[in-house]
């Protein structure tokens, strides 16, 4: 029975793919101001995502994940992330697409700049959430005030 048991096990590891399979080579059949929604939808299928502003954006994501090594308990290790950017004009047409792979999103600098609220005892929106803060605590108003 145990050696039924050892045998049914398998040491290939077990791919996770999600979104479009083969997106490198499919976007290459992609051609800027050649390339309509039609056969965009025909070789990569609906996108991942879409944004409307003044063109389309259309968003292709492929993502691999397998189990690492027993040894690391099963954490997951991403193997492929690519995503594809396409912009397409209000009359159909591809007007330019940016691939990023694994490697350049790992490239990607991020700003070390933050925004700050600055509220002071005076401002208008620390009076606003303070009186909110108060009917809060106190909805019928019978507490004493300090």
């Amino acid at each position: 029975m145990s050696f039924f048991l050892i045998t049914s096990c398998s040491f290939n590891n077990v791919i996770k793919k999600h979104g479009v399979r083969n997106l490198e080579k499919k976007q290459k059949n992609l051609i800027i101001l050649e390339t309509n929604k039609n056969d965009i939808q025909e070789i990569l299928g609906p996108p991942s995502s879409k944004s409307v502003f003044d063109n389309d954006l259309w968003i292709y994501i492929e993502r691999e994940i397998t189990n690492d090594k027993l040894i690391k308990l099963g954490k997951e290790k991403l193997i492929t992330n690519n995503v594809l950017f396409l912009e397409i004009d209000s009359m159909g047409m591809l007007i330019s697409k940016n691939f990023f792979d694994i490697n350049e999103m790992n490239e990607a600098k991020l700003s070390k700049l933050s925004t700050e609220a600055k509220y002071t005892k005076n401002s208008f929106i620390y009076d606003f959430l303070s009186s909110m803060r108060q009917k809060i605590n106190d909805p019928l108003g019978k507490r004493k005030k300090p």
